[in-house]
């Protein structure tokens, strides 16, 4: 995982040890060689996705055919918010690492605290659902996309949800393996640590906007007049309160392809591990033309239309 961005952009490289000295448990390591099950524990994964990103976006900034690319916005799904921030510049990959690692070890303990579960629903109405889940006790996770939909909450209520789905004629619903009820009100606790961990991170200002998973909207920009006249600046506040809701609300994916597409963008670039936007933001929009980057090739390859 990111081994051939290491070994041929400086830029990558740069990101890579960064990450090491801040993470100081030998993360390269273990995303470059495994074993896969540590690669995969919380200590390891989300810090290892992040930095994985932010290494395959600087070596693509680098690369000279793209160096005056316009970008008009980024985001990202849960965790691939954190990535979006630093991709914006609105926060430095160190703070936002640093972040990404406590958020980790925060949303740990809460699984400890409640017995919860997540099951991805695929090819059901989303207003039968959401009536389920109101009904059960269950709580949506992830509006993924207009086909799949991902509950979540207490694993007797997420059981109870599924039979009453299973019930209204539901036929493709899948357990999925996680430790606890991530996106759902029983992250509290890792929402109220991580919001008092969020209050000395450094938010800086950023032409390029960032979707939020809570709003689907541009995280805010706010007014103050400075001498005579009124500037805009990046709402620092607003930022902080939607991270920390970010934990226990519901990821808006679906919305947030929406919105950047409704300003008429047509380009959308995947930069990381795996393909799995690609084939989301297809099913949301498939006007819109997708690319990948997760490898050094894919760069190379590239064809922006």
């Amino acid at each position: 995982m990111g081994l051939e961005f290491f070994q041929i952009s400086p830029e990558a490289k740069i990101i890579f040890k960064q990450a090491d000295t801040i993470c100081a448990n030998g993360l390269t390591q273990v995303m470059f060689a495994g074993p896969e099950a540590k690669l995969t524990s919380t200590a390891y994964c989300q810090p290892a996705i992040l930095t994985m990103s932010v290494a395959a976006l600087k070596a693509f900034e680098a690369h000279e055919k793209y160096k005056n690319i316009s970008v008009k916005y980024t985001a990202g799904l849960s965790l691939g918010e954190y990535s979006a921030l630093a991709a914006s510049g609105v926060m430095n990959f160190a703070d936002t690492l640093r972040l990404v690692q406590k958020r980790a070890a925060f949303m740990e303990e809460a699984t400890k605290e409640n017995q919860g579960a997540m099951a991805a629903v695929i090819g059901f109405d989303k207003d039968k659902l959401v009536e389920i889940c109101r009904q059960t006790g269950a709580q949506i996770a992830n509006f993924n996309s207009y086909e799949q939909i991902v509950i979540t909450g207490l694993q007797l209520k997420v059981d109870a949800a599924i039979e009453a789905i299973r019930l209204a004629g539901g036929q493709k619903i899948i357990p999925l393996a996680v430790s606890g009820a991530f996106h759902s009100s029983l992250m509290s606790s890792a929402a109220v640590k991580f919001a008092a961990a969020l209050k000395d991170v450094v938010i800086n200002p950023s032409l390029i906007p960032v979707l939020s998973n809570v709003t689907a909207k541009p995280h805010g920009y706010a007014n103050q007049i400075i001498g005579d006249l009124a500037q805009s600046h990046v709402d620092a506040e607003q930022i902080r309160v939607n991270l920390a809701k970010q934990i226990t609300d519901s990821v808006q994916w679906v919305k947030c392809v929406e919105y950047i597409a409704s300003q008429g963008i047509t380009n959308f670039i995947e930069i990381g591990p795996g393909k799995v936007l690609k084939g989301l933001i297809r099913r949301i929009d498939p006007a819109i033309n997708v690319f990948n980057i997760e490898k050094p090739q894919d760069i190379e390859a590239l064809r922006l239309l």
